[in-house]
């Protein structure tokens, strides 16, 4: 499939059945108990369904079943984007209660995974299943699968890796960037090229697990192309794609006090700098892999989708924002212009 073969058809088919598997879980949502918890999950709908636009290319990935993949998709970030409304938008600051929170998302990726007690330590948990039945439909998607048996190992480190991201940085001010820094540490012989701040960024992306997934349709599949995966994604793919996430949103998050993994970088030169390096390897590295144009179409749609939301216009950052488009390719350009067209048209 060429890359606009591949764009029409993730519009026009693709969008569709991200928006109907939307529409599911905001009726459940619409139904949960809790009046918190049921705002807090028909919100993580509302405001973050992009997330699950585009992390649905998958559902283009060779030899996958589209209808199963943006199931599995669409129900796992949805588990994604409501826990991180629930550690982010109800003044908890609980440890145990986040990490038990976030055991959902390692128990999606185990058809084999009794369900833990979520909200065991959470003040609020009349969610009427709603949480068990996300993760429920995550776990029989991936029995239907070949070759998950392979990447499941791979798929579940990312997993806990995000888990324990979503966990620290939601704590208190006063603790959650010393208690980080002494998760990461030891991870940095391991990734010398990065700071501890990128590595952060890296584990808060589902993409990895994303292509996980759709790897595992293949009867072929070998544990080195699933190592071949991890290395690409982690930390450069998902890198990249959380560093947009967090360079558009600089000013919204130094206004509010969030936590910010691009504010970190001690000047807009830098800034620039590393978010070129993770371009450049981004798309180096996924020309390594068994569908390279597929690949290719991933890296850029990522700087499509988040160079063209109106945020990166913001003052501060127009300039480089820029820069990065002038130094992408005419492949993202043009993918530029058609997620300027779908915003206009409010389908992204």
């Amino acid at each position: 499939m060429n890359r606009a073969t591949l764009i029409y058809t993730f519009v026009t088919k693709i969008f569709p059945l991200v928006k109907q598997e939307l529409n599911v879980w905001r009726q459940r949502a619409e139904q949960i108990p809790d009046p918190l918890l049921s705002k807090q999950a028909q919100e993580s709908i509302r405001f973050k369904a992009f997330h699950c636009q585009g992390g649905s290319i998958y559902a283009l990935y060779p030899g996958v079943n589209r209808e199963e993949t943006v199931r599995f998709i669409v129900a796992y970030q949805t588990i994604s984007d409501y826990l991180d409304n629930l550690v982010d938008s109800l003044e908890v600051e609980d440890e145990t209660a986040f990490a038990q929170l976030h055991l959902a998302m390692e128990e999606a990726l185990d058809p084999r995974a009794a369900l833990s007690d979520y909200y065991k330590y959470y003040p609020y948990r009349q969610d009427g299943g709603y949480l068990e039945q996300l993760v429920r439909t995550c776990q029989a998607s991936l029995n239907s699968l070949p070759s998950y048996h392979i990447a499941q190992e791979k798929a579940l480190e990312l997993a806990k890796l995000y888990s324990r991201l979503q966990t620290y940085k939601h704590l208190s001010v006063e603790l959650r960037e010393s208690i980080m820094l002494d998760w990461i540490e030891p991870y940095l012989k391991t990734y010398p090229a990065i700071t501890a701040w990128e590595f952060a960024a890296a584990t808060g992306s589902t993409l990895g697990i994303f292509c996980f997934y759709a790897a595992s349709y293949d009867l072929r599949l070998r544990e080195e192309d699933v190592e071949k995966i991890f290395r690409v994604y982690f930390p450069w793919i998902c890198g990249l794609h959380i560093l947009l996430d967090y360079f558009i949103d600089l000013r919204e998050d130094r206004e509010t006090s969030q936590l910010n993994f691009v504010a970190y970088y001690p000047s807009s030169e830098r800034v620039a700098t590393r978010l070129k390096l993770f371009i450049e390897n981004s798309f180096k590295q996924a020309a390594t892999l068994q569908y390279p144009t597929f690949e290719r179409a991933v890296v850029q749609g990522l700087l499509a989708m988040y160079l063209s939301d109106e945020k990166s216009q913001d003052r501060d950052i127009r300039l480089i924002t820029r820069q990065l488009l002038g130094r992408s390719g005419m492949g993202v350009k043009v993918l530029y212009w058609l997620c300027c067209q779908l915003r206009k048209r409010k389908l992204l």
